[in-house]
């Protein structure tokens, strides 16, 4: 890509962002420069924001089946572009090819769930204490949404917030992050093939000065944030004026293997859910806790497991199973948190160190034994390819010691005592309760924090729910009886 590339769509044009701040955008595994290209300017900002604006004057009344329509066709040209946006999305984000492709196809799938959902918004009858009298509840967009996402999973992200935002009848301006910025170009192009009126889909780009701009202006009615728990919290105080919120934060999720769990798997899912895409998801096993009768065998297991992890430049070797940390800063994090346990009595059992022979922003997968709740690999979100282990003997004692925490995104467990099962997914206070599997969240069912880690809803219908109004209609009509 050469430094004039277009970067930025407004009003169904492709233009170069007018700030004088560059963006340099690098391929992780290499540290070679792919892009540079400058900022959407404050005018830019402006100009996306008020064609989001004039665009859904008309948008908001088109009818639903047409709108699924348009989320079909746009699903259609994703999916012809899926080998392009995966291959993007590797360079500049680190992924192996094979789980790039996974989640582009995600986005598509996402698109067509809500394709179907965009029909069924439907309202109510509600009877009235007096004759004469009918109240109809009726759901209508709430307007602008500005979707602010982030580099970890730079397309299916995106996706959660487009499907939802326009098949409810809202318009939407992008700002994807800085990291990767070309993944959510390559989107936005097989958006504008699709055919979209001009005005519903606009992205501009930026880092977070170019965020809190989009959130604060004035015509903007909803804010969908994925990313930090700092970063959620600038938003309530930038914001401005009082707006609808959907946040999806950080989850530090714990791992609990009660007496009774399948050993093996859970071993693999522990591995899986700890180190895919290198750590880097909110969903992520940060913490395990395991019953003192299988804490020894568990750790040679995962050791193992964890050995057999091809780690490598995912667009050079589409076969391997991990790739590098993103950026520079999340490496800091990871070597920063690997070390406070250390310091503080942690045993080392793998990891903990780059890869020989590679330059790149690589680490290998680490796992650190006898952990307490002091450390920050068990209290804190470390985002990175780190797993923390601790024993325990009772199991009330140590649900109520996850629970005690901030953060309450997704929680994992296995057990096959029934009793066990139960106590588990009652006493586990997380938006997602995942019991003898590691996938923690399906399209059609919703997805959300409680406490530190979020507000609001995506997947399902609860998803389409957070772009949608009520509004009461009370209609005298007469008709007695």
């Amino acid at each position: 890509m050469s430094r004039s590339e277009h970067t930025q769509y407004i009003d169904g044009a492709w233009s170069q962002g007018n700030a004088t701040r560059q963006l340099d955008v690098a391929n992780p595994a290499t540290g070679e420069s792919i892009a540079v290209f400058a900022e959407s300017s404050s005018a830019d900002i402006d100009a996306a924001v008020r064609s989001a604006a004039a665009a859904f004057r008309t948008w908001r009344h088109v009818n639903p089946h047409r709108r699924a329509t348009w989320l079909q066709a746009m699903a259609d040209a994703i999916e012809a572009r899926l080998s392009t946006i995966a291959s993007t999305m590797t360079r500049e984000q680190g992924k192996p090819l094979s789980e790039a492709e996974g989640e582009v196809g995600k986005l598509v799938k996402t698109l067509r769930y809500y394709a179907g959902e965009a029909v069924r918004v439907c309202g109510q009858i509600i009877p009235n204490e007096d004759d004469g009298f009918q109240s109809q509840v009726e759901h209508e967009p709430i307007g602008v949404a500005a979707a602010i996402t982030p580099w970890n999973y730079p397309a299916e992200l995106i996706g959660w917030k487009l499907g939802a935002a326009l098949a409810a009848g809202c318009t939407l301006v992008i700002k994807p992050s800085e990291y990767t910025p070309l993944t959510a170009v390559e989107i936005v192009r097989a958006i504008d093939e699709a055919g979209l009126p001009n005005g519903v889909v606009n992205l501009v780009q930026g880092a977070g000065e170019v965020g809190g701009e989009l959130v604060r202006h004035p015509a903007i009615d909803k804010i969908a944030f994925t990313g930090s728990h700092a970063t959620g919290l600038r938003i309530y105080e930038t914001m401005g004026r009082i707006k609808s919120v959907s946040l999806e934060l950080g989850g530090n999720c714990p791992l609990i293997v009660a007496a009774s769990a399948d050993l093996e798997a859970a071993v693999a899912g522990a591995v899986r859910r700890s180190f895919r895409n290198m750590g880097q998801i909110c969903i992520a096993i940060n913490r395990a806790y395991v019953h003192r009768s299988l804490y020894d065998e568990f750790l040679v297991r995962v050791a193992e497991a964890t050995g057999k992890l091809r780690i490598g430049d995912g667009l050079a070797d589409p076969g391997v199973d991990l790739g590098p940390m993103t950026n520079a800063a999340g490496l800091a994090k990871v070597e920063a948190h690997v070390k406070d346990a250390l310091d503080r009595g942690a045993r080392l059992i793998c990891g903990a160190k780059a890869p020989d022979n590679r330059g790149g922003l690589f680490y290998e997968p680490t796992v650190l034994a006898d952990c307490d709740a002091d450390m920050r690999v068990m209290r804190d979100e470390t985002f990175g390819p780190v797993l923390g282990v601790a024993t325990f003997d009772d199991l009330d004692t140590v649900i109520e010691h996850v629970n005690d925490s901030p953060y309450g995104l997704a929680a994992y467990a296995y057990a096959t005592d029934l009793t066990e099962v139960y106590k588990l997914s009652r006493g586990l206070s997380f938006g997602s309760v995942a019991m003898n599997c590691v996938d923690a969240g399906i399209i059609n069912a919703p997805y959300g924090g409680r406490r530190q880690s979020g507000v609001g809803y995506e997947h399902g219908r609860a998803g389409l729910d957070g772009y949608l109004l009520y509004k009461h209609v009370r209609i005298k009509h007469g008709v007695q009886g």
